[in-house]
């Protein structure tokens, strides 16, 4: 379970929309923060203006910048949280990816876009970059126009399920989590009539629907003993009629504070991120916080 987590910012207000979920679950966990900014290198070279010899010099004025700015940050948290401030020099993803590994316990939390204020999800945006590379927990957050409050509750975890045993590897995580925040499990499970039995004809057979629905009725059902027998007190389930990204990403619109609760590819892993699937949809048009969890033995 989450050790630690890695808050990733750039001093924009858009990256600053993660702090609210970031509090809230130092809170609820008990574990501590740590506050990360990158300095890219080129990003000083307008401000050397042509002396090179000035670089030492105003890296140093960016540091203590970044610095004061971060321990300004620090002190919107709860005083039983311990925060840390980290100032690096380097690509971001690349030094949040590697800051992140030195311990598979830390839960990097971000928002998918920052400085540029893009309102998009851009393939290559530091948060794609590593989306795409990790091998940690990732919270992930769209940021907006409007502000945030000083800490998000989050009462409910959906969890996506489609009856295999990747979706389901997210269980044991959200059982832990969802008792430590005092949040209500809710699982869902989108249906549809396969395509192939349209075409066939079979589109009006109202028997291939209800046995469609009742086989993913049935197994839901089922998940929520399962869970109930492991601990988990507040347990719900939600058949969703249509297809699966739009259907999490309307359940989520329509569940006020909700986390959502995914897995990456397995063994692809997010190494090899397939785009298209119904976790990088959902990452890439949720206006809800998702949490993207590594599935076990996953490689790259």
């Amino acid at each position: 379970m989450h050790k630690k987590i890695l808050v990733a910012l750039d001093g924009s207000q858009p990256s600053e929309q993660i702090l609210p979920y970031a509090r809230h679950l130092a809170k609820r966990l008990n574990i501590p923060v740590a506050l990360l900014q990158v300095i890219e290198p080129e990003a000083l070279i307008p401000l050397v203006a042509g002396k090179p010899e000035r670089y030492p010099e105003v890296l140093a004025a960016q540091r203590g910048t970044i610095g004061a700015y971060l321990n300004r940050v620090a002190t919107s948290f709860s005083t039983s949280s311990s925060v840390d401030c980290l100032v690096e020099v380097g690509k971001p993803a690349e030094i949040i990816v590697d800051k992140a590994a030195a311990d598979v316990g830390t839960l990097i939390a971000m928002t998918t876009h920052g400085r540029s204020g893009v309102q998009r999800w851009l393939l290559g945006s530091v948060a794609a970059k590593v989306l795409h590379a990790t091998r940690n927990y990732l919270l992930l957050v769209r940021a907006k126009k409007t502000g945030s409050p000083e800490e998000m509750l989050l009462k409910s975890i959906l969890v996506p399920l489609d009856g295999s045993e990747l979706a389901e590897s997210v269980i044991p995580d959200v059982i832990e989590l969802a008792k430590k925040m005092d949040a209500e499990i809710i699982l869902a499970r989108a249906f549809r009539l396969p395509l192939n039995d349209y075409n066939e004809g079979y589109g009006s057979d109202e028997g291939v629907w209800d046995m469609v629905r009742d086989d993913a009725r049935n197994y839901l059902e089922e998940k929520v003993k399962q869970l109930k027998s492991k601990g988990a007190e507040r347990v719900t389930s939600l058949l969703l009629e249509g297809y699966a990204a739009g259907s999490i990403i309307d359940l989520a619109q329509k569940t006020p504070q909700s986390l959502i609760a995914m897995c990456t590819h397995g063994r692809s892993g997010v190494g090899r991120w397939v785009l298209g699937s119904v976790t990088d949809r959902v990452v890439r048009h949720s206006g809800d916080p998702v949490l993207v969890i590594r599935a076990p033995g996953g490689g790259r």
